[in-house]
């Protein structure tokens, strides 16, 4: 079981983050931390063009296996302009120590303006969520059954009832 507020171990890669400020916290209750473009000049990312990383300036020493680190989009980058993942949602499993990457995507349609993303802006969020390694017991039959059973999409229906 994590404490709520297990310790980790942040490296600084990129010395510019000195200055731009380290990944916090935004706000009192914010979930996750914003995460800077470590880049030298801006770069432009052409719409529905392949997924870019962009290094982060950091790497992470969690040291627990019951840890790991979510990368996701910033909501207002990728709802107002189209920037997100390359890959959805990055994961940071607790035994990466290296650079932790950004991977971009421009979802607009081909046509669309680049986005353009310049030096030590925030682009992403990260989260640190708790993982459960459960003990895997490989069986004939489930030993208890479910009303839904093997009930797979749309079996539970779309209006209430």
């Amino acid at each position: 079981m994590l404490p709520a507020t297990p310790a980790i171990e942040l490296k600084v890669l990129d010395a510019r983050l000195n200055d731009w400020g380290l990944p916090g916290y935004q706000s009192d209750m914010a979930a996750a931390v914003d995460l800077f473009a470590c880049i030298d000049d801006a770069i432009e990312i052409a719409p529905q063009a392949p997924a870019t990383l962009v290094p982060s300036g950091l790497a992470l020493g969690m040291g627990n296996a019951h840890m790991a680190a979510l990368i996701m989009p910033r909501s207002g980058l990728g709802h107002k302009k189209g920037l997100v993942m390359g890959n959805t949602v990055g994961l940071i499993d607790a035994d990466y120590m290296g650079q932790v990457f950004i991977s971009v995507w421009n979802r607009n349609p081909v046509g669309s303006d680049a986005i353009v993303i310049e030096p030590g802006e925030r682009i992403a969020q990260m989260m640190f969520v708790p993982v459960v390694r459960p003990q895997v017991n490989v069986v004939e039959e489930f030993s208890e059954q479910t009303a839904r059973g093997a009930g797979g999409f749309g079996s539970t229906g779309t209006t209430q009832t």
